[in-house]
């Protein structure tokens, strides 16, 4: 297929910290929230064309319950790359996506070069530092992964 790295949607999460580094292993979070609540409200059913597109994720276990795949599935069909995806995501292969080798290590340079103080501080951070990021750049990045 002619220019299927440009057909991925790549998905991907980093995590900030004011001050310090929190091992995500030993948080938990209890609520009482309705999973059919977040499987059945897509946030926007009639703007979404995915004919095209291919949807990717890690193998992390939080992203492959089986009603979230079955969900990639039902919208991308064939074209899910995932752990227990039609297209399975090679295990411990997290350099393999422009997140992991380029966006978040420039993203985190510029966000942690202005001190945050407070969470909206470093909230705001981010958002500015991700809006100013150029299309252009991002699309030097993805021609050079291929």
């Amino acid at each position: 297929m002619v220019d299927f790295h440009k057909r991925i949607l790549f998905s991907d999460e980093a995590h900030f910290w004011l001050n310090g580094y929190v091992n995500k292993q030993n948080c938990r979070i209890w609520s009482d929230a309705n999973l059919q609540v977040y499987v059945e409200t897509p946030l926007h059913p009639e703007k979404t064309d995915c004919l095209e597109l291919w949807f990717q994720q890690d193998g992390a276990t939080c992203h492959t319950a089986r009603a979230t795949i079955d969900l990639l599935k039902d919208t991308f069909g064939d074209r899910l790359i995932s752990r227990f995806g039609p297209v399975n995501w090679p295990p411990r292969s997290c350099d393999l996506t422009p997140q992991d080798y380029f966006l978040w290590r420039y993203v985190k340079s510029l966000v942690y070069a202005d001190k945050s103080h407070t969470l909206d501080h470093l909230e705001d951070n981010i958002r500015r530092v991700i809006a100013d990021i150029q299309p252009q750049m991002l699309e030097k990045v993805i021609e050079n992964w291929t």
